[in-house]
């Protein structure tokens, strides 16, 4: 005989549009205290909320906020992510200018993006909307949406900062990395420069987001040049300028550091989620790994700023990083061959965020 949480999950079926509502909304805080209970019946229950995410919006809400809950279970993130159809419902929703449920999307698809089956979006294609003047390339819609939708700008119940999550787990793949550094046809931008911008905005998710997919993308060691090209990617602005405080330099080392670092405000602060700090070294450290790179950040006075930034943050793992990326720039070049040192000695492996996303 069912329990009573039992026939409630049933009714998530129900032809009744209110009776559904009803039960969605009641069950959303099971979907954190007793997943087990949506996994019965081959994950029958799983299955109708797949079909539930076009249902009224206020439906759709409660049923997208469980999905996100519960695709920390990895038997159910799994059937998910490799589920085509659904993986194309969602992707079909979160690109409508009127979508009330835009967030939860791009939270839902922040969890799936730590499937690898997940890659395969980049071949994927739709129709997208005139207002977003994208082309059918999903991931340059998911681009489009990321930087023309902040704060509201295109969907007003929307600021798709999660698809920084999005885009953070799909760079562990060399496909995905190779599309961030390659100029789309339908706007000739790269698209890396399209998010270096964000490593400073207000929101939490979007700068950890940015920070991690610029480091993964720095895995791709033969792109370096362009990443420390003025003309070019211009990337080492960006990440410096998110370790960097308020502190004065001498003047000297000042006047020979890049121009945006020059005269800071009085007011400018360090981003204050260690962690970030952490990831921008090590993507410094990562542009180390060339003759090419090491020159360049000696001449720009890198050192200061990472001595500065090992004093004032409190935080070991910080302090570690910024010691290994020290050792790299203080050490004599005279001697060394053009084979340069191997990363595994000197950066963790691709960045992975630590958590899914539960609402």
């Amino acid at each position: 005989m069912p329990t009573e949480l039992e026939e409630l999950v049933g009714f998530i079926a129900h032809p009744n549009p209110q009776i559904r509502l009803a039960a969605t909304e009641n069950l959303v805080p099971y979907s954190t205290a007793e997943p087990a209970i949506f996994k019965t019946e081959e994950l029958k229950p799983i299955k109708n909320l797949k079909l539930l995410i076009r249902d009224h919006p206020k439906i759709a809400e409660h049923v997208l906020t469980m999905l996100v809950n519960l695709s920390g279970d990895p038997e159910i993130l799994d059937d998910l992510a490799k589920d085509d159809k659904f993986v194309g419902v969602v992707l079909d929703h979160i690109v409508g200018q009127q979508e009330p449920n835009a967030n939860l999307l791009a939270m839902l698809l922040a969890n799936l993006a730590k499937q690898d089956s997940l890659k395969s979006i980049l071949e994927r294609k739709q129709s997208a909307p005139e207002a977003l003047s994208s082309d059918d390339s999903i991931m340059n819609q998911l681009m489009d949406l990321f930087v023309k939708g902040q704060d509201g700008a295109y969907n007003k119940k929307a600021d798709y900062d999660y698809l920084a999550y999005v885009f953070a787990d799909l760079s562990k793949h060399d496909s995905i990395r190779s599309y961030f550094l390659t100029e789309q046809k339908y706007d000739q931008v790269i698209p890396l420069t399209k998010i270096r911008v964000f490593t400073e905005h207000k929101s939490d998710v979007r700068r950890k987001g940015v920070a991690s997919t610029i480091k993964n993308v720095a895995f791709d060691i033969d792109s370096h040049p362009a990443f420390l090209d003025e003309d070019g990617i211009n990337l080492l602005p960006y990440v410096l300028l998110p370790i960097t405080g308020n502190e004065e330099y001498d003047v000297e080392d000042t006047m020979e550091m890049l121009p945006d670092l020059q005269l800071l405000s009085p007011d400018k602060k360090r981003d204050p989620d260690s962690k970030n700090i952490q990831t921008h070294i090590e993507t410094l450290t990562l542009l180390t790994t060339t003759r090419e790179g090491r020159d360049l950040m000696r001449r720009v006075k890198v050192y200061p700023i990472i001595r500065e930034t090992h004093i004032r943050v409190d935080d070991e793992d910080v302090r570690e990083a910024c010691e290994r990326l020290v050792q790299v720039l203080m050490r004599d070049e005279e001697g060394e061959g053009k084979e340069e040192d191997g990363l595994s000695n000197r950066v963790q492996e691709i960045d992975e965020d630590d958590e899914l996303v539960e609402v």
